[in-house]
């Protein structure tokens, strides 16, 4: 396997600002594959969920929640009212975090039974394909939430029992979207074409153009948070707060300084910043208050359902164009295929044993790739090359990407078996014409991705029997 077989998906996963660990579950979608928003059936009547009440913690509502009942039935499996009411609660948290407008309940509670149900008919598509998920993929999917949310894993456990979410649980809705990841992955690829006519014509549209679409932003911010159930009094203070550390900014005060003193967000580390994104991927009110900013420039306080922003524009510019730097990574693996013979965990052993004769100075990594590894680099002793963000699979390059120069990874699971991956090296470079329409290609794939996925989430959603329950009276 050379390393073009690595080659996937230009996926770049930048969550920004820390979420609550309780919109996290409904969030792992979208850690692993862009989920899709499908809505009803025009054919097949709807209960009326605007009955639904989302049950706060010790409210007498809370107590009901063992009447629980049926919402509606996908092929043979029930979707719960308990379950929709879950959903939702994370899905208001989520859209409050990111600033986003509520829609009514009732609406949201619609378009999250819609989920749900579209989420059941995939999974009970995979299971039926005989697709398997490894323990030690699921033990790496969990690392990489961690990592995402700036956690170690005992930290993030902590974080979901704190939220009332049971790791068992959490580990169960992992391993299942992991699944169904690997069944779109299976199905939706192999729809996916670019052309090098497709590659030309992109270009060409790229060339001068300035739509939000194509513009790619990171933003910085200080969030001052505002309690729930703030009075209006508390309201005034925190603003003032959040303008005081608005004008220290505007003065002159390094931004990152002034992030640690005053930030309710966890991207303390970075500045606050929440990393170069498309524009789209932002919440209306950041870029309306950021559109006719430049680089450096700052804005707010801005007022969301999360509390008070102040924003800085770090980064501006247009997809596609000339002189992107990027990182490119030089890196070397050991790949063990896995058969019914030679399993995950026979794999994970027998790379973990070579890790360790490595560390220890017994044997070279090189040499060990030579002798055990099953990819068409081990003739070069694993040697993958420079590589550009976005060329190898997500699983592979997550773990690649947390490793330092010099560093070797634990056994990490992908679709082509077990790796064993070392960094040998970084460098900061510009992409040239072949990078750039690679880059192009990665794009364009992504975009058909999305489209084909939506066209088969819809194939899946149609084949499944729904049968729809009204609310006990």
């Amino acid at each position: 396997m050379t390393k073009s077989c690595f080659k996937f998906r230009a996926a770049v996963l930048a969550l920004g600002a820390r979420k609550p660990l309780a919109g996290l579950l409904l969030m792992l979608p979208a850690l692993l594959l862009q989920a899709q928003g499908l809505k009803p059936s025009p054919r097949l009547q709807v209960p009326d969920l605007a009955a639904i009440s989302v049950a706060r913690p010790g409210s007498a509502s809370e107590v009901q929640r063992q009447a629980d009942f049926i919402v509606a039935i996908v092929n043979s499996e029930p979707v719960t009212n308990n379950e929709v009411r879950a959903k939702l609660i994370r899905a208001e948290q989520q859209l409050s975090q990111q600033g986003a407008a509520l829609p009514p309940r009732s609406e949201l509670a619609r378009q999250v039974l819609e989920r749900l149900i579209g989420d059941k008919a995939q999974l009970q598509e995979a299971r039926n394909s005989g697709l398997r998920v490894e323990d030690n993929a699921i033990e790496n999917a969990v690392l990489g939430v961690a990592q995402q949310n700036q956690l170690s894993v005992d930290e993030l456990r902590k974080r979901l029992a704190a939220d009332g979410i049971a790791y068992s649980r959490f580990r169960s809705e992992l391993r299942d979207e992991l699944m169904v990841s690997r069944l779109r992955q299976r199905e939706v690829d192999a729809r996916v074409k670019v052309t090098d006519a497709d590659i030309d014509q992109f270009l060409r549209d790229q060339e001068g153009s300035k739509d939000q679409a194509s513009l790619e932003i990171n933003l910085a911010q200080i969030l001052i948070a505002v309690p729930e159930n703030a009075t209006p009094e508390q309201v005034a203070a925190l603003q003032l707060k959040a303008q005081q550390a608005a004008d220290r900014a505007r003065a002159g005060a390094d931004f990152a300084a002034l992030v640690t003193e005053y930030s309710d967000t966890a991207a303390r580390a970075e500045g606050g910043q929440m990393g170069l994104r498309n524009a789209e991927r932002y919440p209306p009110l950041f870029l309306d208050a950021t559109q006719n900013l430049r680089a450096g420039e700052l804005a707010g306080p801005v007022r969301s359902g999360a509390g008070f922003h102040v924003l800085k524009v770090i980064e501006k510019k247009q997809a596609g164009t000339t002189g992107i730097n990027i990182t490119q990574t030089h890196s070397r693996h050991i790949l063990l295929r896995l058969s019914p013979q030679f399993g995950e965990a026979a794999a994970v052993e027998k790379l973990a044993d070579i890790k360790k004769r490595i560390l220890s100075g017994q044997t070279d990594f090189a040499g060990m790739a030579k002798e055990y590894s099953a990819d068409g680099s081990a003739k070069d002793g694993g040697d993958l090359g420079w590589a550009n963000p976005g060329m190898f699979v997500p699983e592979f390059e997550q773990a690649m990407n947390r490793l330092a120069p010099g560093q070797i990874s634990d056994p990490v699971t992908s679709r082509f078996g077990v790796h064993l991956i070392q960094v040998i090296e970084r460098k900061d470079a510009q992409l040239s014409t072949r990078d750039q329409r690679e880059l192009a290609r990665n794009v364009l794939r992504e975009k058909k991705q999305e489209e084909a996925y939506l066209l088969w989430a819809q194939e899946v959603r149609g084949r499944a029997y729904v049968e729809y329950r009204e609310p006990p009276q």
